[in-house]
């Protein structure tokens, strides 16, 4: 029988967390499409594997038995992986937005001339993974935007910061001000990131710096062409200051804020794995890169 090594991870979190909410939170899906996958799951091994209630998922006892099983399957799929890419002299890293990764494409072409044998991958993942590829195992580190959902479970270098600002549609009466107050936005409609990035979804929407004022979302989008036509249409969202150099759009432009905390950019990788001497010293060459730029 084959099975799908995502619907056993999925598992593996419902399992931990007991609960369909915070598994779903965790793993930034819906809790809807992760109660399909469990079911998927229990359907293709022909098993219950929860016993559901209203206080949250319980293991049956084929349940508990897979879940003794599982973490040392993926782990040893995890690291076949691994195995597999050092053998293949291939590093793979994940970022979410160019402006967090300015001079990257510098440091990695630098290391390219250290450690020619060795290719770099360099993939971008959407808002509705914020750990870039991380939880999903199809990265062996990232830049990241911090706060993310489970930022704990890795090993995170905080590299810069850079202010926040606000991207407003053109026509907005307050487009034509120098810098604005946070307080000025907050009856405004938010582009939000989906329910389920929890932590980073928030501190886009600087949900704690309103002073108990609630946030009023007006799309939801996971791309940045979805964000900016989001904005042009009427929306505002909170912005890196990046964002007025990397991403533009004739009906969209960017204002200072005072009032709101900054964005933390940061290399993030597994936490405990053991070090590999051509994976650190890419690290390496990013922090250095990115420290300068």
């Amino acid at each position: 029988m084959d099975v799908d090594t995502r619907l056993l991870r999925y598992f593996v979190v419902v399992a931990e967390e007991g609960s369909l909410t915070g598994a779903a939170q965790r793993l930034f899906v819906s809790q809807p499409a992760l109660t399909k996958q469990i079911r998927r799951l229990e359907d293709e091994l022909g098993v219950r594997l929860f016993v559901r209630s209203r206080s949250g998922m319980a293991l049956t006892e084929t349940g508990h038995e897979l879940a003794l099983r599982v973490p040392a399957v993926l782990e040893g799929w995890d690291e076949a992986v691994r195995a597999t890419g050092r053998a293949a002299r291939v590093l793979r890293l994940g970022f979410l937005d160019a402006g967090a990764v300015g001079a990257v494409p510098e440091a990695i072409a630098e290391f390219r001339r250290a450690r020619p044998e060795w290719r770099v991958e360099l993939r971008q993942f959407d808002w509705s993974d914020p750990s870039a590829g991380l939880s999903r195992g199809e990265v062996d580190a990232a830049v990241v935007r911090l706060p993310f959902p489970w930022q704990e479970a890795w090993a995170v270098r905080e590299l810069f910061v850079e202010e926040r600002g606000v991207l407003l549609p053109a026509r907005h009466p307050l487009s034509d001000g120098e810098t604005l107050r946070f307080c000025q936005l907050w009856d405004e409609p938010f582009v939000a990131a989906g329910a389920g990035t929890g932590a980073w979804r928030e501190h886009w929407l600087a949900s704690a710096e309103r002073d108990g004022h609630p946030v009023k979302v007006g799309a939801v989008t996971s791309r940045p062409d979805e964000w900016l036509g989001a904005v042009a249409g009427g929306c505002v969202a909170l912005a890196p200051a990046s964002a007025a150099r990397f991403y533009s759009h004739p009906g969209v432009v960017f204002r200072p804020v005072r009032g709101v905390s900054p964005s933390r950019v940061g290399l993030a990788r597994r936490r405990g794995r053991t070090h590999e001497a051509a994976l650190d010293e890419l690290l390496e060459a990013i922090a250095a890169g990115l420290k300068r730029s």
